[in-house]
């Protein structure tokens, strides 16, 4: 299997595992202390508060692969991954599929709200309560870690989140897998508050596009 085409695997599994059948025990959801509570809060409102994001990103595979390029999300709903090339890799949220794109490869649509990313775009943020579980939340020096799970099934996978402590701001996210096989994304050079283009989070298929006819030819 050539590098292009594990990349475009992997990004699908790192998409699509919210909601898998699993076997397996995962992790259970956390009792929460107070200092837990009040950082899961501030993680809710941050991520509330935000309209539009831009930022580079890193994605680092299990197996120590990487891709880099640029990450947009304006909320509610739409989110792009623009991979660098030689990457033939895209990914678009349009408010209701998740679509992954490998110009090698048929895209594949996921329903937004099946997926991880589906957490960072949602109209109202809510990681308690709902169809998410906290599993832990850990300090480290200048750095909050809050790890969810799917509530109905935890086996599935966990996401962690991982913001920076002051100011306070998603700085990565990591998916460990039903394997146990985790892959990172980290952002860097974030800038919140853009107008983005629209047409930044609308997909449509390169085989259907119809090219446009040159007036002047003959």
């Amino acid at each position: 299997m050539s590098m292009t085409r594990r990349l475009a695997v992997l990004t699908l599994a790192l998409l699509a595992w919210w909601g898998a059948a699993a076997d397996a025990a995962g992790p259970k959801p956390a009792a929460l202390s107070e200092q837990d509570k009040a950082d899961v809060a501030r993680a809710e409102a941050y991520l509330n508060g935000i309209t539009t994001l831009k930022a580079r990103f890193l994605q680092m595979s299990p197996n120590g692969a990487t891709a880099e390029g640029d990450a947009y999300l304006s909320r509610p709903g739409r989110m792009r991954l623009q991979y660098d090339p030689p990457s033939p890799l895209l990914v678009v949220a349009d408010g209701t599929f998740l679509i992954v794109h490998d110009s090698q490869l048929d895209p594949s649509y996921i329903p937004l709200d099946s997926t991880p990313a589906g957490i960072l775009v949602r109209a109202d943020v809510r990681l308690t309560g709902g169809d998410v579980a906290v599993t832990r939340v850990a300090r480290q020096p200048g750095v909050v870690r809050v790890s969810l799970v799917a509530a109905e099934d935890p086996a599935a996978g966990e996401i962690t989140l991982v913001f920076s402590d002051r100011p306070f701001a998603l700085r990565q996210w990591q998916i460990r897998d039903s394997q146990n096989q985790i892959t990172t994304v980290s952002l860097f050079e974030a800038q919140s508050g853009l107008t983005l283009d629209p047409k930044l989070f609308r997909f449509q298929d390169p085989k259907f596009t119809k090219p446009k006819l040159n007036l002047h030819d003959g």
